[in-house]
């Protein structure tokens, strides 16, 4: 006669069956925890965490300052020297505001790090609605950024043949862009944010080399005999018109948010050595650095030319030659640093959705092909669109306005909950207001800038 094995109270499989399971159980959530270790240490940004305070410097100088400073005095031409001078330093102010919250926000979470824009908005507003309000803006901005800097360096290719050329033997836009393209199918393949550091760098030294170039060399010039400073457009409604594409310029000037957490996710912390400390010391140094290269690319650039100004200030500087060679040259440069330094939070979410979700293996095989495809597409379409002026205006209201202005805000006093018309609260609802009001008017002149070009356009003539 056998002894029955004793049996737990709430079920009829013996308690030695349980204990029997609980190993499995265990050995599986191992088996999870380890291969989401494998994928964490293969994504782009989260497989590096050493990364020294310099290196959040010159990322986000290679992120903030863009090919959009070159753009600058135009937009002044068409703001005027007061709405001009306000909206400039407003948007340096609250731009450093609102980051400054960013980085704050990245270790709010005791023993949790908010590695990527949309994990933040996920804390924020749930998980579901954070993941709809935040990878639609922060695509739109990083995909965006990157076509506009397409055109750009193959805009600046162009320009720099047709110099050295003295104008004969004209080649189409397309092929230099085809060219820029060439070298992102190559620099794409680099794993992680930390590998494209050197890049970053160069790209960063380069910004304010041409930024220089382009301030020093409109002194040189001196101002313009036939100088004005009036609005150019001969109507009421084209002035209205200029004067909202020149926000979305500013919007798209200041538009190093979309990176900030992956930057930051980059550098090391412990609770005694936070990782916003480095962080905040590197991003004061790119905001010193992006004033010294703004305002007075802007405002001298602006009082040398006046409203004849050109979209791109180095287009208005013609000579000495080999100056406006080498500014372009430098150009080309940076815009590749910044091309990488977009791209890489998207090759982050699609390497993601492919290896979390379709559940695709980790291969270099996987992201040669993915990496490339992107490349690719940003090629098309800016060969396909290349309205350099135009994607400015509109991509700055629309996409960057939210995500540099006033996104970060919202979050924080959904998150923070300061109490109501205290200070915290009165400034964040300020900055909200504004970047609304940017964000609803500026794509307005933007698309009518598009629309005025495209009517004289032929698809890749």
């Amino acid at each position: 006669m056998g002894v029955q094995a004793p049996t737990d109270q709430n079920s009829s499989v013996p308690v030695s069956s349980n204990i029997d399971e609980q190993p499995e159980k265990k050995s599986k959530i191992d088996e999870q925890l380890k291969r989401q270790k494998e994928i964490d240490d293969w994504l782009p940004i989260t497989s590096s965490r050493n990364a020294k305070w310099w290196y959040s410097a010159f990322h986000n100088v290679t992120a903030m300052v863009g090919a959009g400073v070159l753009s600058l005095p135009y937009a002044m031409s068409n703001l005027g020297w007061g709405p001009g001078t306000v909206i400039l330093v407003l948007s340096w102010v609250i731009t450093l505001f609102t980051l400054w919250q960013m980085v704050e926000m990245h270790e709010m979470v005791p023993g949790k790090r908010f590695d990527r824009y949309h994990e933040l908005g996920q804390h924020a507003f749930g998980e579901k609605l954070g993941l709809w309000i935040v990878v639609p803006q922060q695509l739109i901005c990083e995909v965006g950024v990157d076509i506009v800097y397409m055109v750009t360096g193959g805009k600046s290719l162009q320009k720099i043949h047709n110099i050295a050329r003295k104008d004969k033997d004209p080649i189409k836009l397309t092929y230099f862009i085809m060219i820029f393209a060439s070298a992102h199918f190559v620099l794409a393949h680099l794993p992680n944010f930390n590998s494209i550091s050197g890049v970053s760098l160069a790209a960063a030294v380069m910004s304010l080399s041409y930024s220089t170039i382009a301030w020093t060399a409109s002194v040189h010039k001196g101002v313009q005999p036939d100088v004005e400073y009036g609005y150019l457009a001969p109507s009421t409604s084209g002035t209205v018109f200029n004067f909202f594409t020149a926000l979305g310029d500013v919007a798209f000037a200041y538009a190093g948010h979309n990176v900030v957490l992956e930057i930051q996710a980059t550098i090391p912390s412990t609770p005694e050595k936070p990782s916003k400390k480095p962080m905040w010391r590197g991003v004061v140094i790119a905001y010193i650095v992006v004033a010294l290269c703004y305002f007075p690319v802007a405002f001298i650039g602006y009082y040398i030319f006046g409203n004849k100004v050109e979209d791109n200030i180095l287009i208005s500087l013609e000579k000495p030659e080999w100056l406006i060679i080498t500014a372009n040259m430098f150009v080309v440069i940076h815009v590749i640093g910044s091309y990488q330094l977009y791209a890489m939070p998207v090759f982050d979410m699609i390497e993601t959705l492919l290896v979390k979700k379709l559940h695709f293996r980790p291969t270099t095989m996987l992201r040669f092909i993915s990496r490339n495809t992107y490349v690719a597409f940003t090629m098309f379409i800016g060969i396909t669109f290349p309205f350099f002026g135009g994607l400015l205006g509109f991509f700055g209201g629309f996409a960057f306005s939210p995500t540099t202005y006033f996104l970060p805000c919202i979050m924080w006093l959904a998150i923070k909950k300061p109490r109501k018309f205290s200070l915290s609260w009165v400034v964040n609802w300020i900055c909200i207001t504004l970047g609304v009001v940017l964000m609803i008017l500026s794509p307005i002149g933007g698309l009518r800038n598009i629309i005025l070009k495209a009517k004289n356009y032929k698809f890749y003539d």
